[in-house]
């Protein structure tokens, strides 16, 4: 049944709530799984989604894709979050599925807010309605399920990857809600160019929180002369509760690119320099956490394979104790990729193993390696000569190819 009083106070939800996109049409980002031609955009369209987990950052739209699956398949929605919620309540709802199910062949979508935080015995409770189709589960999780949520549970759903919004995708959420919304359309406000930047860049790719920030700007900004209210930089920086960017979208490339090779260059003074300058401007830490990652691979690899351990563990500091704190294992990860030996052979072998793996896609493998054949009978096996012996592994066409050259010692 509607609630009757849904929009009676509709103008005091957040902007982020009453934007809310109800059609597909209106989701900004996600191209790589909503877009034209991709499956759970087909799904969707079809009306057949099944059970599914959709993971990534916050404010990606997660929440709001479960809700147009729900609408969009006239079934019942009910949503629980996984903190709040015990067992018994989620037999409940079970039973209740079971009933509408049975009475009028019709579907219940659960939607699972932090799913990753249930326990067993929470999704042991699913699985008999899961395996009988009377639920539908659509969980929504900031954490990669494939660590972090009970297997019998994964292995049911189908998981997509929600992405962190590009600074594009948020300047069109934010022009649409000045231009669309029933409370800021009836304003005059004016957002200048350094502060829609701003808003898109401090945001990190949360649509939430650049639009919150965006409706606190425009109902506490006293109007000019004109009535126009005008949004700077300076008060998006207090909206978001964030330090003022000092600088433009190309002078944060410019000092995105000077932190990068400075840990390549090995000098630790710089790239620290760089990394909390930008943190200093607004910049999501996790950013600087994330470039650090690859540059443990790209550029010290296996002459310091722990530099790869602590970027991951920075990155993992960062999500889960915070900032400032957090700071410290990235200033640590920082110095150890900057001060380890330095050796590329790693993205060198990727992109050889890329190149020859799109030019030459159909090569023929030796029969001795194939799957359970006469011939691989033949094929010798490593340990039986002491772990090692030599053998042809690659098609004939590319036998000579050497991807990782191995340094003199």
């Amino acid at each position: 049944m509607e609630n009757l009083f849904e929009n009676l106070h509709n103008d005091r939800k957040p902007l982020a709530e009453r934007m809310r996109p109800a059609v597909l049409e209106d989701v900004v980002g996600q191209t790589h799984i909503l877009g034209k031609g991709k499956l759970l955009r087909r799904l969707i369209e079809a009306k057949r989604v099944p059970s599914v987990i959709f993971y990534g950052p916050p404010g990606t739209g997660k929440t709001t894709v479960a809700r147009i699956i729900a609408d969009t398949s006239n079934s019942d929605f009910v949503k629980l979050n996984a903190v709040s919620s015990g067992v018994a309540e989620v037999k409940e709802v079970m039973e209740r599925a079971k009933r509408n199910f049975e009475l009028y062949g019709k579907r219940t979508y659960l939607l699972l807010d932090e799913c990753h935080r249930w326990t067993k015995a929470q999704s042991d409770s699913l699985l008999a309605s899961l395996e009988n189709g009377y639920i539908n589960f659509v969980g929504c999780t900031t954490e990669n399920p494939a660590y972090s949520m009970t297997r019998a549970i994964v292995s049911r759903c189908s998981v997509f990857e929600f992405k962190p919004l590009d600074l594009a995708d948020i300047e069109e959420a934010l022009k649409r809600a000045v231009k669309t919304d029933e409370t800021l359309s009836k304003m005059d406000i004016k957002i200048d160019g350094e502060a829609m930047s701003y808003f898109a860049t401090a945001s990190g790719g949360d649509v939430r929180s650049a639009l919150n920030g965006l409706e606190i700007g425009a109902m506490t900004t006293p109007p000019g002369k004109d009535g126009a209210i005008v949004i700077t930089r300076e008060v998006a920086s207090e909206c978001l509760q964030r330090r003022a960017l000092s600088l433009n979208d190309d002078v944060y490339y410019h000092i995105l690119s000077a932190y990068c090779k400075s840990l390549r260059g090995s000098d630790s003074t710089a790239a620290l320099y760089y990394a909390n300058r930008l943190i200093k401007a607004g910049v999501e830490p996790q950013i600087l956490a994330r470039r650090l990652i690859a540059h443990a691979s790209e550029d010290v690899g296996l002459s310091a394979p722990y530099a790869l351990l602590e970027a991951c563990a920075a990155l993992y500091a960062l999500d889960h104790l915070g900032m400032p704190e957090g700071n410290l294992a990235l200033t640590q990860a920082i110095i150890y990729v900057c001060e380890a030996p330095k050796d590329n052979r790693v993205v060198v072998a990727m992109n050889m193993a890329q190149d020859d793996a799109e030019n030459h896609p159909d090569d023929r493998i030796p029969d001795y390696l194939k799957n359970h054949t006469e011939a691989s009978k033949k094929y010798k096996y490593p340990h039986d000569y002491g772990g090692w012996v030599e053998q042809q592994y690659l098609p004939d066409s590319l036998k000579d190819r050497v991807y990782f050259k191995k340094k003199d010692k």
